[in-house]
């Protein structure tokens, strides 16, 4: 996938099961790819749900997987059919290149400037600054200062109530939990609740 084509939120699913995951990204894709939906891999049977995901959805939405760590989960989700890789820390070279070869689009994490260059330098397409909250959102702004305008993602902290801001220092993209849902809205996974709190996130960030 290109990287042009990527939305600006992504998702993440954390330790769901697939009628969850079903119901979120049937909800998320009303919305013409405004989202992509990450299911990290630590979640049970992470691999199958985001294989039957990409079977039932994935002419419509972009879905990836998350906290991937080795050079294996990069094969296996390979395997999966996903779309993009999201790393909790860095990539090595290895992994984004056996990203690239097969059209994933890879997403490694860092924290530092140092980190985030050598991300890039490998060829990463967007690097995640994780944990965003601990270096809050002036960070986006004061780090592309020197280092020229990136494609940073923001995760870890990011919230509904603060993710306008996170947009406002220039992150790009920004990674969002199942915590957006309110509760009795996960529990009943009711379509048009979850595409209704979906819909008040687009409004709200393009206020």
């Amino acid at each position: 996938m290109n990287i042009e084509d990527y939305p600006k939120t992504t998702i993440i699913l954390r330790d769901v099961s697939y009628q969850q995951a079903q119901a979120i990204v049937k909800a998320a894709s009303v919305f013409d790819k405004q989202f992509a939906v990450e299911v990290t891999l630590n979640t049970p049977n992470a691999f199958e749900i985001i294989k039957k995901l990409k079977e039932e959805f994935g002419e419509n939405i972009y879905i990836g997987s998350g906290t991937v760590r080795t050079l294996e989960d990069v094969k296996k989700s390979i395997e999966a059919a996903c779309d993009f890789i999201l790393g909790p820390h860095t990539f090595t070279a290895e992994m984004i290149n056996l990203g690239k070869e097969n059209n994933i689009l890879t997403v490694p994490a860092a924290m530092t400037p140092s980190e985030v260059h050598d991300m890039f330098s490998r060829g990463a397409d967007i690097v995640k600054v994780f944990p965003a909250a601990v270096v809050t959102p002036r960070f986006f702004s004061d780090i592309q200062a020197p280092l020229g305008e990136l494609s940073l993602m923001a995760v870890g902290g990011v919230s509904k109530e603060n993710v306008k801001e996170f947009f406002n220092y220039g992150t790009k993209y920004v990674g969002i939990g199942s915590g957006m849902f309110p509760k009795d809205v996960l529990e009943s996974l009711k379509h048009d609740e979850l595409v209704k709190v979906l819909n008040q996130y687009i409004t709200h960030i393009n206020q």
